[in-house]
């Protein structure tokens, strides 16, 4: 789409646009250049009130429904997504600054992970369970919840509102979306999506607006049962306690502050391209990213030459550019926080070994040494392209700093020595552990998620169905004991 082509984003609920309650509508921009990109509905709310009414409603007018019904839309959902892909992929790119790679990464991953919930609604099994009454039979079923809402974050919009959004309806729940402010248009092709795929009206809904400003109105809601968020640690503490007083379940998949460790046995020309990705992909605008480096000293000084010189490659050229890896970071209060968290390492005596400049919105990517413990760099996650690297001289002090922090969310080790790497999978406290492998993995089957301060539970089309269903258990006493014989 064209600069100059806005067009107004309003709220999809109850399967139509509805505009804002209050006629207000805010402005999302193209990350490049900070250009107008979209307008959207600034969400009140009342407007959050008829999203979750609608979606209750609906909830209660197809909750009969097939599991052929919901498998079907998942199909046909999954054949759009692959026709659509370019669309999509464009909109990342215009949107969030993703570099095509990583759009089309996007795009892949949700067709992927629609397929895998095709097989979902025919998986809500119960059991028959063992009674000690005679005469008793006895049985469980998995039942959907009811309204299910999800908060989603401007990195991986889509695959993070396929996720959510899928597993809700495949499960027989209703579905109300908060998306980022930074990705509305991304949101409102989902909403098309799953319109063209059959999903009767009201059971998939979008909210636009502040997250500051109706997110409460919407996790609060006495009829959303349950909540699925991801984004920072201090708005996932705020939702579980929210949760907590509702009676809700919820899942958080929160900040990180990842590390990559990389032993003196290990293949160097590999674990480099590892931590290339892994912290620089989306010009580290990831969760996942790997902003802690620890390296065996005898190899220290080898791999930071190898690193600095791959990482001063990177190209930060056209997004449409298969070979580029860096954009633009998503808003000004973001490249705030990077700059002052490179300024702050600098100026307190941190080396820079590659990067610490910009091109326009664009951070070089950034390789520092030397980093201390008073450096704000050290234990917050600066969701930039930058990241630390430290010595160590056996596994027990690399699993030490890798578990000194708050965060909990992936790791990888590289190493040739299996005893070590499982050791260190075992005992680093990490809801992901990667071996000779990079720090960001995902994958639809999986439990995703983190531990301490990086999340709540598990995302996947298997982990998922502990928030979007509940147990019932029946019990039936048969004539026979209960009534006489005939």
């Amino acid at each position: 789409m064209r600069k100059n082509e806005v067009r107004g984003l309003d709220h999809w609920i109850g399967g139509s646009p509805v505009a804002p309650g209050d006629g207000a509508y805010f402005e999302s921009l193209n990350p490049i250049d900070d250009s107008l990109y979209s307008r959207a509905a600034a969400g009140t709310p009342a407007d959050v009130d008829r999203a979750v009414e609608a979606a209750d409603t609906a909830f209660r007018r197809n909750r009969d429904l097939s599991a052929g019904a919901r498998e079907a839309w998942m199909i046909k959902a999954s054949a759009l997504m692959e026709r659509d892909a370019s669309q999509f992929a464009d909109t990342l790119v215009d949107e969030i600054g993703s570099p095509i790679a990583k759009a089309g990464f996007e795009t892949r991953f949700a067709t992927s992970f629609l397929r895998a919930a095709a097989g979902v609604p025919r998986r809500i099994r119960g059991e028959t369970i063992p009674s000690d009454a005679p005469g008793r039979v006895s049985m469980s079923f998995r039942e959907p919840v009811g309204v299910v809402a999800g908060i989603t974050p401007f990195n991986v919009p889509l695959i993070k509102g396929i996720k959510q959004s899928a597993m809700a309806l495949a499960t027989g729940n209703a579905f109300v979306l908060l998306p980022s402010e930074a990705a509305p248009r991304v949101a409102d092709q989902l909403a098309r999506l799953w319109e063209d795929a059959g999903v009767p009206e009201g059971l998939f809904n979008i909210v636009y607006g502040d997250g500051a400003k109706i997110g409460d109105a919407l996790t609060g809601h006495p009829k959303v049962r349950a909540i699925t968020f991801t984004g920072s640690s201090r708005v996932g503490r705020h939702i579980a306690r929210i949760a907590a007083e509702g009676f809700k379940k919820y899942t958080l998949e929160l900040g990180g502050k990842s590390p990559l460790v990389v032993c003196a046995d290990a293949d160097i020309d590999k674990a480099v391209a590892a931590a290339i990705f892994s912290i620089f992909m989306y010009q580290g605008q990831v969760c996942m990213g790997a902003s802690r480096i620890y390296v065996e000293r005898p190899i220290f000084d080898r791999f930071s030459k190898a690193f600095a010189a791959a990482a001063a490659k990177l190209s930060s050229g056209d997004l449409r550019d298969p070979a580029t890896m860096l954009g633009p970071i998503i808003s000004e209060r973001q490249r705030a926080r990077v700059r002052r968290h490179i300024d702050d390492a600098r100026g307190k005596g941190a080396e820079i070994l590659a990067g610490g400049e910009w091109t326009g919105h664009v951070c070089h990517a950034t390789i520092l040494s030397g980093v201390q413990p008073g450096m704000e760099v050290a234990a917050q996650e600066t969701f930039g392209p930058v990241t630390s690297l430290y010595p160590f001289d056996d596994l027990n002090e690399a699993l030490r700093l890798a578990n000194d922090t708050e965060y909990g969310l992936s790791a990888a080790i590289f190493t040739r020595d299996i005893d070590k790497a499982l050791r260190f999978a075992r005992e680093v406290e990490s809801g992901m552990v990667h071996v000779n492998a990079p720090t960001l993995h995902d994958e639809p089957h999986v439990p995703f998620g983190g531990s301490k301060a990086s999340g709540f539970g598990r995302e996947g089309t298997e982990a998922d169905l502990e928030i979007m269903t509940e147990w019932k258990w029946v019990s039936i006493q048969t004539d026979a004991v209960a009534g006489g014989a005939h």
